[in-house]
């Protein structure tokens, strides 16, 4: 992992300006091991629509092929890469800065969590100030006179009996809960609705149903009709029904009325409405004198 510790100053539940606005953080890696770590924070950070990262001593040096082959197409964040000698160099630019960690440190730094850690990166973001997190080696994290070049510690509710993160999982965790705040938590799409259908069409249908239940002998009491009548209707109008869900409805009515399907593919022979579900009458073999 890296050490994992987000630290939030202030807890202001002041609504944050449009992402746009909001001057995103900047993810600084102390001394990453492997390339392939590189680059799936790159795809982390893209994920979430971080772009600047900075990696300080690489040990694999830099530029790094894998790191590209890893980052499944987030070659932008892999390409404005910034490379440092030294962890007070990647920092210098900032206003306020997290140390990640998954331990327990003998540094007197408030610890927040990565919900917290959001707020202040959003609210300091917010007000053009530079952010950034800090996250450490694969094996061992950051070291103590790493960790005092940050304002604050963020971590995670990990277990505690194994709180081991891979880097860009860590990475993801920090950016995902940047975003959600920083743009109120809106999803990329939602469930796909068509047109809702006009009061036309649905006293169409209603007239539809009502007058194939008729036909079919369901209204069996006069006295009873119109209640069953109103009941029917509320549970379409519940619905919230579509224009295609009114059209799929009456061609549904339509074929338990046995009416002749516009397509005409259905093979076999046409149903008719005396042997309709509706209809309520099976069709009888012919007698033997409508036979001769």
């Amino acid at each position: 992992m890296s050490d994992i510790t987000p630290d939030t100053g202030s807890d202001t539940g002041a609504v944050p300006a449009p992402p746009s606005l909001i001057l995103p953080p900047v993810i600084i890696l102390c001394e990453p091991q492997l390339g392939e770590n590189i680059g799936t924070t790159a795809r982390a950070m893209a994920n979430f629509g971080l772009k600047d990262l900075r990696i300080v001593n690489p040990r694999d040096g830099w530029p790094n092929q894998r790191a590209y082959a890893a980052a499944s197409r987030a070659n932008h964040v892999v390409d404005a890469v910034k490379v440092f000698d030294r962890v007070e160099d990647a920092v210098a630019d900032l206003h306020f800065a997290f140390a990640t960690t998954a331990r327990s440190r003998e540094i007197p730094k408030p610890v927040r969590g990565p919900d917290e850690a959001a707020k202040t990166l959003v609210t300091h973001g917010s007000n053009g100030l530079a952010t950034g997190v800090l996250f450490g080696r694969e094996r061992w994290g950051l070291n103590n006179e790493e960790v005092a070049f940050s304002d604050e510690i963020v971590t995670l509710p990990v277990d505690p009996t194994y709180a081991s993160l891979n880097l860009a999982q860590a990475v993801l965790v920090i950016a995902y809960e940047w975003r959600k705040l920083a743009t109120g938590g809106v999803l990329p799409f939602h469930e796909a609705h068509g047109e809702p259908a006009s009061r036309e069409e649905l006293i169409r249908l209603f007239d539809h149903l009502e007058g194939a239940l008729e036909d079919a002998n369901y209204f069996r009491t006069e006295d009873k009709k119109s209640a069953m009548v109103r009941q029917l209707r509320n549970i379409l109008h519940k619905a919230g029904l579509s224009e295609q869900d009114v059209k799929t409805l009456r061609g549904v009515v339509a074929a338990l009325q046995g009416r002749k399907p516009r397509a005409a593919k259905l093979k076999g022979p046409a149903v008719t409405p005396k042997g309709s579900l509706l209809g309520g009458v099976k069709p009888t073999a012919p007698t033997e004198a409508e036979k001769e």
